[in-house]
């Protein structure tokens, strides 16, 4: 690798995970209720300020929750009460059937359940294939789980994952990368899901050299995550996927190679237009770090050691890389409300559509 070796904003945000393929495991799949939201009546109000579920490589489920002034919650599944506990709790539940997708409802004893399953939906095909919601907003509301989905490439997925997929119910599937990742590795889908193309870097994407220290290739990094803000190849692309959101936000699908870049991108402007903190569209944007561990430790062992050293950062996702998406929305719009109007195209009753669609409480 060196410096008279040139390569696209694309390549940078994209090469190193071609070098992957590692597999996740087989897991399951359902839809999610729609619970209807009515803002201001304490009695439809999410009094949960944090709740996570985790499954276990066991097959059991664990379960947290934080609930101020609530005295009890009930945890359900598949029709019946599978645990208890006050205003914060921690449980593990074991013995469930196996099930597509296992999803819980907690149940407080004042307020609106919150129903909720484990962020990853496992298939053997891909490694970073999660539930975009399960969020709490700045006031109180909640991002519904099972409506919109975000992952890496699709070019691998087994029938066992399509049928999976199928039942899922995924309706549209908005591929993010450029025409050459798209030749290379065609998405496979479910029967009946609609196809877009939404090609955030395209063919006039910046030109940079291949990065000789792991400090230039952070750089790219960086530099890569600001065009996906300002270039308009991106506003073109995210655009089209904030349209498609408001029209109908049930069963979407965003992805691009890692499921990590462009699709992190679109993922931390679509929570951050819900209104959820900037702390939780972080942790969401690190997650891909852990999701993706295995595949990219196996890809930087494949690797010179000095080599790897440099194509870390690229397989990495860093705090830098988003912070500098967000400044840059400040820097070229002077505001996230102002990108939202200008490069998402979301006017207010957009916006208000959107919200309407995905927040529960």
């Amino acid at each position: 690798m060196t410096n008279k070796t040139r390569v696209s904003t694309a390549c940078a945000l994209s090469a190193a995970a071609l070098l992957t393929g590692v597999a996740a495991p087989a897991a399951t799949a359902a839809p999610a209720a729609h619970h209807l939201a009515h803002p201001g009546r304490s009695d439809r109000q999410i009094p949960f300020t944090a709740a996570e579920v985790t499954a276990r490589d066991d097959g059991t489920y664990e379960i947290t929750w934080k609930a101020p002034g609530v005295r009890k919650v009930a945890v359900r599944a598949n029709g019946r009460t599978v645990a208890t506990g006050g205003s914060a709790g921690k449980v593990t539940v074991s013995g469930l059937p196996a099930a597509d997708r296992q999803w819980f409802d907690l149940v407080p004893d004042r307020g609106q359940r919150l129903r909720l399953a484990d962020r990853l939906i496992e298939l053997e095909g891909t490694v970073n294939f999660r539930d975009a919601g399960g969020y709490r907003t700045e006031d109180g509301q909640w991002v519904r789980m099972g409506a919109v989905y975000r992952t890496d490439s699709l070019d691998k997925l087994t029938d066992a994952d399509l049928a999976k997929l199928k039942r899922l119910g995924l309706s549209v599937d908005y591929d993010l990368r450029t025409a050459s990742e798209r030749s290379a590795a065609p998405d496979r889908l479910p029967t009946g899901v609609r196809y877009v193309v939404a090609d955030v870097l395209g063919d006039s994407s910046p030109v940079f050299a291949m990065p000789a220290t792991a400090a230039e290739a952070e750089q790219m990094m960086i530099d890569g995550e600001k065009s996906m803000v300002s270039s308009t190849g991106a506003r073109s692309a995210y655009s089209t996927v904030f349209a498609g959101l408001v029209r109908d936000a049930d069963g979407t699908l965003y992805h691009c190679t890692a499921g990590k870049d462009r699709t992190g991108w679109a993922s931390a402007a679509l929570l951050t237009a819900l209104g959820v903190p900037r702390e939780t569209v972080m942790k969401d944007y690190l997650a891909s770090n852990d999701y993706r561990a295995e595949a990219n430790a196996a890809a930087l062992a494949a690797l010179p050691a000095a080599q790897a050293a440099v194509y870390k950062p690229m397989l990495d996702v860093r705090p830098a890389y988003l912070n500098s998406g967000f400044d840059e929305v400040e820097e070229a719009y002077g505001s996230f409300a102002a990108y939202e109007r200008k490069a998402l195209g979301l006017d207010g009753r957009e916006l208000r559509t959107l919200k309407a669609e995905l927040l529960v409480g």
